[in-house]
C-alpha cells in the first residue's frame, strides 16, 4: 500500500500463531531451498499444534514456490547434470 508522498507500506502476516511464522518465513524457507510443504513442517512445526493454519500455509507456501526461483547450488547443478548425462 502506498502512502500518498511516502514509501510503501510492507506488512507482515502471521500465519501460524502457535509458532508465530509468518508469510515472510516461509517465502525465505522457499528461498532457502525447502522443496516441499512436509519439509517445511519438519523445520518449523508450521500446521503441527492445532492445523488451523495448514490451508493458508499451504497456500502461502505454494503461492512462493511458484514466484520464486531457488538458486542451486553448483555442486548440486552439477549432480543433476551428471545424472541426466548418464541417463
Amino acid at each position: 500500500m502506498q502512502q500518498p508522498g511516502g514509501p510503501a507500506l510492507l506488512y507482515t502476516m502471521i500465519v501460524c500463531l502457535c509458532h508465530r511464522i509468518s508469510d515472510r518465513d516461509i517465502t525465505q524457507a522457499v528461498k532457502d531451498g525447502v522443496p516441499d510443504f512436509e519439509t517445511l513442517q519438519d523445520e518449523t512445526c508450521i500446521a503441527r499444534n492445532c492445523g488451523c493454519c495448514e490451508e493458508c500455509a499451504r497456500g502461502v507456501f505454494e503461492q512462493a514456490c511458484a514466484t520464486i526461483t531457488v538458486h542451486r547450488p553448483q555442486r548440486e547443478r552439477e549432480l543433476t547434470a551428471s545424472a541426466f548425462a548418464t541417463a
